[in-house]
């Protein structure tokens, strides 16, 4: 596995890591506690050394049980986790240096370690973005040897580049085939400053798979059903913001492209194509889906015609509807 130095931390991280919202269980169905542990197994096996989490993930249970394979298997994992969420209503009003704190005390018993390697705000109102009192805050746990870095977790491109006015080490944002505004501005502007970045939902919810047609069911608890329009949170964080059956079309013009219908190793390798990447977090639901994302990285680079390809494919389909919003 590849290795890239992640932001202002200067840690060598692997460069594709495992993110945790569905860590053990499909969207909406249950936690099943030993795939979890087989899927921190099989990252482990395939060299991945980054973990993504939140302290909302399966109600707490992701961080609970990466804390537990962590406390077996000392020092195989940076972990980033994220916090935030949490607060109702999830207002501006309520992120307070009190409530940060709060949050950090409940990730570190959660996962029951001394020092968080990485804390992230997560997606916080924009406003939130702009408050002195909450990094002053995030940096007096720092200093207190309470957390070792922090950051962002962002919606919008001009969010991250707001909070990087403050002193962050990194900022994840959702970063694939579909969303390719970070591009414009927050990923030359993060690498001038040094700041890691993370790219979360890197097959646009599965969509990326290519393995979906418009005869694909979700489940009811499934935010692929329920969210599409942003009825419990931001429309981007389902199918990356784009109408199923506009992504549906131009998935089909991707594997015309790329002539396989087996999309999700091309997806993770074209996100790896962009030098700002410190790291990309494709989610397993299971075992064997971990091992997949891995081979991404053994594939050669895009090449040129390829990704020129990718971008006429956004331009005509994507362009209009998702490069105002994000």
């Amino acid at each position: 596995m590849n290795q890239r130095v992640f932001g202002k931390t200067n840690r060598a991280v692997s460069e594709i890591g495992l993110g945790t919202w569905q860590l053990g269980t499909r969207w909406g169905d249950a936690f099943n506690h030993e795939e979890a542990i087989r899927i921190l197994e099989t990252a482990e096996e395939n060299g991945i050394t980054f973990i993504d989490t939140a302290d909302v993930y399966n109600n707490g249970k992701s961080e609970e049980t990466i804390g537990e394979y962590v406390a077996a298997h000392p020092g195989r994992f940076y972990i980033t986790t994220k916090c935030g969420r949490r607060l109702n209503p999830h207002t501006a009003e309520m992120y307070t240096p009190a409530a940060v704190a709060g949050f950090i005390e409940g990730s570190l018993q959660r996962m029951k370690l001394d020092r968080l390697d990485m804390i992230l705000l997560h997606c916080p109102p924009t406003s939130v973005y702009q408050r002195d009192d909450i990094f002053t805050e995030l940096e007096k746990q720092k200093q207190a040897g309470r957390i070792a870095d922090y950051g962002v977790s962002i919606e919008k491109a001009e969010e991250g580049i707001q909070a990087m006015e403050y002193d962050i080490s990194a900022m994840e944002v959702i970063f694939n085939m579909f969303r390719l505004k970070p591009l414009d501005q927050l990923f030359p502007l993060a690498e001038k400053n040094h700041v890691g970045i993370i790219a979360r939902v890197p097959l646009a919810s599965g969509l990326l798979t290519g393995r979906y047609t418009k005869d694909t069911v979700f489940g009811p608890q499934d935010h692929r059903t329920y969210n599409r329009e942003g009825a419990a949170f931001d429309k981007g964080e389902t199918f990356s913001g784009i109408p199923y059956d506009l992504g549906l079309e131009a998935v089909q013009a991707l594997k015309e492209v790329f002539g396989t219908a087996d999309l999700a190793p091309i997806a993770i390798r074209w996100i790896l194509m962009h030098p700002a990447v410190s790291v990309v977090i494709p989610g397993a639901s299971k075992a064997s889906q971990v091992a997949a994302s891995v081979k991404a990285a053994e594939l050669p680079p895009l090449t040129q015609e390829q990704m020129k390809a990718v971008a006429e494919i956004y331009d005509r389909f994507l362009r209009p509807t998702i490069h105002p919003q994000w």
